[in-house]
């Protein structure tokens, strides 16, 4: 198993349907990087933990405001190539997305955490046709220190919708959010389901 694969796996039991809370979860007293860096300073292998999982961000930064950037957005599933979708640039330009009826798919983002912690990190989305409310999800992605290369997270496997009467245009609006429930991007796609690619 990848470590893609076991992110996702993992993730599979962190899907909610409710926006604003996941069950069972509880967010963290909030705190600093420079905080944390100065706890327990007696224990030095906790000293190089935190050193390695916090790299330069305890040095310097600690005053800089958090800021998380949302670089892409990939359609993973079998039978196709993948499909990026690029989430730093003009997002009302963003390609409609074919889809095969019945497929089982993922989503995989890539993204940035610079200066602080970001706590309760989730993907929210929600999900229409026609005008009409289908489906709406929020998976929590969890929390991340600031790093220099970007972090990945790929959703639990879902499956498209299959038959004639689910066949069309679908809208999404997504967004990911934190336990502050500050909003660091939001964007809207659209997919089409159809009988093949």
């Amino acid at each position: 198993m990848s470590e893609n694969d076991a992110a996702c796996a993992a993730a599979a039991a962190s899907v909610s349907d409710d926006e604003t809370d996941t069950p069972g979860y509880v967010a963290p007293a909030k705190k600093t990087v420079e905080e944390i860096a100065n706890l327990d300073q007696d224990d030095e292998s906790l000293v190089k933990y935190k050193q390695a999982l916090l790299g330069g961000a305890a040095s310097g930064l600690a005053n800089q405001p958090l800021k998380v950037t949302v670089i892409k957005m990939t359609f993973i599933t079998e039978g196709r190539d993948d499909v990026e979708l690029d989430l730093t640039g003009d997002l009302t330009k963003l390609p409609q997305i074919v889809i095969k009826e019945g497929c089982t798919y993922r989503l995989k983002f890539a993204y940035t955490v610079e200066n602080q912690i970001v706590s309760g990190l989730r993907f929210h989305q929600r999900i229409t046709r026609k005008g009409i409310a289908v489906d709406k999800q929020t998976i929590m992605l969890g929390s991340f220190g600031p790093k220099d290369e970007p972090h990945e997270f790929c959703n639990p496997p879902d499956e498209a919708p299959k038959g004639m009467l689910a066949r069309g245009t679908y809208h999404a609006k997504c967004k990911f959010l934190d336990d502050d429930k500050t909003v660091f991007l939001e964007w809207e796609w659209s997919f089409k389901i159809q009988p093949d690619w």
